[in-house]
């Protein structure tokens, strides 16, 4: 196929690698959000444990 009949497709890799993230951020809200206060109280175990 000519070059001039193809479609440029550059842009697509970062479409890809930003739909991605946007992915991986959506879960790690919700994991915070629903585990939010285990975790900063396995935080404030260690520091107390530390005698900080």
């Amino acid at each position: 196929m000519r070059n001039w009949l193809r479609r440029p497709q550059s842009g697509q890799g970062m479409v890809e690698y930003a739909l991605i993230l946007v992915l991986v951020s959506i879960v790690v809200i919700v994991i915070l959000l629903t585990m939010g206060n285990q975790i900063q109280n396995v935080f404030s175990n260690v520091v107390a444990a530390l005698g900080a």
